[in-house]
């Protein structure tokens, strides 16, 4: 049953956590009816002992500290006689006003005291101790306090969630509440994740829907950004237009008028073929930007010739493979060949196919050939595996481009190149428009470029489908690696991912719950979601770690289509959270309460620790004073501050596009049809292929059907192969 939401009110007694930045605080409250002392946690902006609230929630109970309070709102009731406002300063509520300054304030102005520091802080300054400046920033700070006091009674009033406040406070300052009140719909565009959707029912709540043509603005904003978020790089206006008729009632005169104005003002892009028929595309100007300076770019280079080495390809060949110790294929060496004519080329294969060795021989051949070679990946989990499999250093493409953080912005573009005369890139797959839009700007047009990925793997989590654009816009060279070696041809998990590929069944042993010793590529029958996820705990926390003595946080990973609802990783994560690692919390942020031995992942490129999109670690330490963790990345350190959780989430279940680039011993994935959304043919290949030794599928046939039957991904919207094939 739902928890009941009930209000208490009462006095803070003791702040035992507080974050200035989201405004998060977990505090004892006194309260008198019952008498009692009990814990709350959440959004409380300016906590401070001493202060009256009354908060509305329900009660939780935490695996550590028992019951506590979780409320949704809270309104702070100022105190009204000079007592309560004396006893209200001194606990800290305003920076440099202690107890003695309070005091002194008080016993000035007495009740009047807030409404001065508001209103006529000059009065302050009659005060010993206090002159212009300190007056000035009690104002500054109190008004501060105030308006945020002020949003947060707002966001409650409108249904959004007060954790919103902070952020609309950071961007607007003093003017927040002017902003809400009367143009809503900047929201949507400056605070990152807000969304048209809360911005219209602020609106609406106002009475300011009416105001269509700032909403048709909004609105066709959204649609293109959500566009975008999905991985196309546009929008047809016909789509767009029925998109805002059925989903907010915005006539097509009123989307026109809002195109033109984005028009106008450079934000959009629309596109039309001379010779065709069909509706404007409509694209965000970065985006547009992006594809056509790739396709320049890339054209541009393939116009300067090639100069092939002084050695005989035949002693470049010897040479590589005494070095190397391996013996190339026919096609491989014809591939190796033909890399030393083209300014641009393409290599694409899946497992087994040899696009590794394929790397390594390039690197060496170039390397004799008196090239500087330079390797990257877009993560750096790629990058590492690039370095231990080819022993040349590879960096991230953010730190080749040497990104800077603070500034957002590259160090390396055309004026200041990135010095290579030939750039190998791996898992070009995951690389979206607007990245290889920074790439080529910085990679000098005299550089060989060459690029090797699985096409058929998902494509990059950002807007575009880079490599298939290459493959099908026949621009540039383009070699398939389809040759799956003798001793790679024998393993199950390739030969099936290979199979998926072709839409059929994968050879794999049906089992019950157990799993046989030398087996590879396991199908587990079961239709209950709930017991689905009963049986992947099992596997995880008995039968695997007993049958083949493995450690469940460093060599199986659990891979699902899905975030929310049965199987999904929200799901999957409490349930393995508490049964590999039952003990207490010792943190929480905005999703997830952390525990000691916890296995994370990383949410997000942070350059300045170094650590990125997908990784993941395990909280080795927790600092209880500081609110700071410690997560061992293969044992290296990296510390997060009281404002960095967000950064981090559970990682015993992890989706499949947040799997693309690692590999792992085992891989676990259920594969139910309350997935259908999500069931994608080359979804199904990028989670097999992760499995080094052992793929476990749980779920039923017509699950796996669906998968198997289901190409629709090749169907996001790029214009990238359409510029690139027009010369």
């Amino acid at each position: 049953m739902r928890a009941q939401t009930i209000a208490l009110n009462g006095v803070l007694e003791h702040i035992t956590f507080y974050n200035p930045q989201t405004h998060y605080a977990v505090a004892r409250l006194k309260i008198t009816t019952p008498a009692a002392m009990v814990t709350v946690t959440g959004v409380l902006p300016g906590a401070a002992a001493g202060t009256t609230v009354r908060l509305c929630g329900k009660w939780t109970e935490h695996p550590k500290y028992g019951r506590q309070f979780q409320f949704d709102t809270a309104d702070i009731i100022l105190p009204e006689t000079a007592a309560g406002i004396r006893d209200y300063l001194a606990s800290g509520v305003i920076k440099g006003i202690g107890p003695s300054l309070a005091d002194k304030i008080v016993r000035r102005f007495g009740a009047d005291a807030l409404k001065i520091m508001e209103t006529d802080p000059h009065e302050l300054t009659a005060i010993d101790g206090i002159g212009p400046q300190t007056a000035e920033r009690i104002h500054t700070q109190w008004t501060s306090h105030s308006v945020i006091k002020q949003i947060m009674a707002f966001l409650q009033e409108n249904g959004i969630k007060p954790a919103w406040g902070a952020k609309i406070f950071s961007t607007y300052g003093k003017n927040a509440l002017d902003v809400l009140q009367n143009a809503p719909y900047r929201l949507a565009d400056d605070i990152a994740g807000m969304g048209f959707y809360m911005a219209d029912r602020i609106a609406r709540n106002l009475g300011l829907a009416h105001q269509t043509g700032a909403r048709a603005v909004a609105c066709v904003r959204h649609l293109i950004q959500e566009a975008a978020a999905q991985g196309h790089a546009y929008i047809d206006e016909d789509e767009l237009i029925e998109h805002a008729q059925r989903l907010f009632e915005i006539n097509g005169t009123a989307v026109s008028g809002a195109l033109e104005e984005l028009c106008e003002t450079g934000e959009i892009v629309m596109e039309s073929d001379d010779h065709a028929s069909g509706p404007p595309r409509i694209f965000p100007d970065w985006l547009h930007t992006a594809e056509t300076t790739v396709a320049r770019r890339i054209r541009a280079m393939q116009s300067i010739p090639t100069v092939l080495p002084s050695a005989s390809f035949e002693n470049l060949l010897a040479n590589i493979e005494t070095r190397l110790i391996l013996s190339l294929s026919s096609q491989q060496q014809r591939i190796l060949e033909e890399m030393l004519r083209h300014r641009v080329a393409v290599i694409s294969g899946g497992p087994g196919t040899g696009k590794t060795t394929m790397v390594r021989a390039i690197a060496e051949m170039f390397q004799q050939s008196g090239n500087r070679v330079c390797l990257a990946a877009p993560t750096g989990r790629s990058a590492r595996r690039m370095t231990e499999i080819t022993g040349f250093t590879a960096h991230t493409i953010h730190k080749l481009l040497e990104y800077n953080l603070e500034q957002q912005c590259f160090g390396k573009d055309m004026d200041n190149p990135i010095e290579a005369d030939t750039l190998i890139v791996d898992e070009a797959s995951m690389i979206d428009t607007a990245l290889m839009h920074h790439l080529m700007s910085a990679v000098p047009l005299s550089t060989r470029l060459i690029l090797v990925g699985d096409a058929d793997q998902l494509p990059s989590i950002g807007p575009g489908n880079l490599l298939t654009d290459l493959i099908v816009s026949d621009a540039v060279p383009v070699y398939f690696l389809k040759t799956v070696f003798r001793q790679d041809a024998e393993s199950r998990i390739i030969a099936g991912a290979h199979q998926i590929l072709n839409g059929e069944p994968p050879d794999m042993t049906v089992d019950g719950e157990s799993i046989a010793a030398d087996a590879e590529f396991v199908f587990i029958e079961q239709n209950d979601p709930v017991k689905v996820t009963r049986i992947i705990i099992d596997l995880c926390t008995r039968a695997l770690p007993e049958k083949f003595s493995l450690d469940p946080l460093k060599t199986i990973q659990v891979i699902t289509p899905v975030h929310k609802g049965p199987a999904g990783t929200i799901e999957l994560n409490q349930s393995l959270q508490n049964a590999l690692n039952p003990g207490p919390a010792v943190v929480s942020n905005s999703a997830h309460a952390f525990k000691m031995g916890d296995k994370v992942m990383h949410l997000k490129n942070n350059y300045k620790k170094e650590v990125f999109n997908g990784e993941i670690g395990v909280i080795s330490a927790w600092d209880n004073d500081a609110r700071t963790l410690i997560v061992a990345y293969e044992d290296r350190p990296v510390e997060y501050g009281p404002d960095e959780m967000d950064e981090l989430t559970l990682g015993y279940a992890i989706s499949v596009h947040k799997s693309q680039g690692s590999e792992y011993p085992v891989v676990i994935m259920p594969l139910i049809t309350r997935h259908y959304v999500m069931l994608q043919r080359n979804l199904l290949y990028t989670a097999v292929t992760r499995a080094q030794h052992l793929v476990i599928l749980i779920g039923t046939q017509k699950a796996l059907g669906l998968a198997l039957a289901n190409d629709r991904p090749r169907m996001r919207r790029s214009g990238l192969a359409r510029r690139l094939a027009a010369g």
